[in-house]
């Protein structure tokens, strides 16, 4: 038998040879830290389900925000838990709501930091559902003014990024015209234009205080079966005003993210949400997994099917481990 003329091997000779014929990159830029503000004052309140993050007061989350500046973190995405919540999610939309006094503080005390704001109502909401409750279903159409009146009410603020991630139809259109007829026409929307009513949500709705109180959210996030519905979602997303995309969950759903990667030529994004984080750790902590090299791993997958940043949990460790 002759020998292979065709040797791979000799590109993966050493750690200067991989590194010269990589094909994917990390970047700390290309991150977007999700970030839990609460009323209060020096509070730093572990999330059970998902270690080393935390509830933060306004003052403590400014200081996370000057870390994740500090390491080059591309953004922050803020998710707000209200003193108080109602049937209505009054406090979504409110000028004074617990997420529009945090970007306040952070334009004032982390001005360059990109700071986007998730706009739902499920964490506003004494039902934990992400709109208006109309004979124990979410009602579509009266869900899209809180929407756009919270939207309206971050870009006030001074969010750089508004991202609506409650899934109901014509959410982008309702938002968009509301920031263009008030003069934010400047503003981007990213939208989740691809969520998915997924498993891996379940440490997020502990750090969020958002567990529904009836039923579930199937009605109006995507079915786990579908891939080409996601098509669908996101050309109706463009079509009515979005700048940018967003899949979620991130590594179950590889494959829509390739799909858009390849179909569109808006920036995605793509979130490694909670429970993705959370598995890894505690695989990690068991000593199943090495943290580090399953942390960049994972990242390097959703980098690879076409994501240009992704929201993670792992942001400041997987900068740090960047260099």
């Amino acid at each position: 038998m002759p020998f292979p003329i065709h040797r791979k091997r000799r590109l993966r000779v050493s750690e200067p040879m991989r590194r010269l014929v990589r094909e994917t990159r990390l970047d700390p830029s290309q991150f977007i830290l999700p970030l839990f503000t609460c009323p209060g004052e020096g509070v730093r309140r572990e999330i059970g389900s998902m270690p080393g993050n935390f509830q933060l007061s306004i003052d403590e989350l400014v200081k996370e925000c000057e870390q994740a500046r500090a390491l080059g973190i591309g953004g922050v995405i803020l998710f707000g838990i209200p003193e108080k919540k109602d049937e209505f999610a009054s406090e979504a939309y409110a000028d004074e709501g617990i997420t529009q006094r945090a970007v306040r503080a952070l334009k004032r005390g982390v001005p360059n930091l990109l700071v986007i704001t998730d706009v739902c109502n499920c964490e506003y909401t004494s039902h934990g559902h992400c709109g208006k409750i109309v004979d124990g279903d979410v009602d579509n159409d009266a869900t899209l003014a809180w929407l756009a009146e919270a939207a309206l009410s971050h870009a006030r603020a001074g969010a750089d990024i508004v991202a609506p991630s409650d899934m109901m139809d014509g959410r982008v259109a309702a938002i968009r015209h509301s920031l263009d007829a008030h003069g934010f026409y400047k503003t981007p929307i990213l939208s989740y234009a691809a969520k998915y009513a997924s498993v891996f949500y379940g440490p997020f709705r502990e750090a969020a205080e958002s567990t529904p109180q009836f039923g579930d959210r199937r009605s109006y996030q995507m079915d786990p079966a579908n891939g080409r519905e996601a098509i669908a979602e996101m050309d109706l997303d463009l079509e009515e005003g979005a700048d940018m995309l967003m899949v979620k969950p991130a590594m179950p759903y590889l494959d829509v993210i390739r799909a858009a990667r390849e179909r569109y030529h808006v920036p995605i994004g793509a979130y490694q949400v909670s429970g993705e984080f959370s598995m890894i750790v505690a695989a990690a902590q068991k000593g199943w997994l090495d943290l580090d090299r399953a942390m960049m791993e994972s990242l390097i997958s959703i980098r690879r099917a076409g994501a240009d940043f992704m929201l993670t949990y792992f942001a400041k460790d997987a900068a740090r481990a960047l260099g």
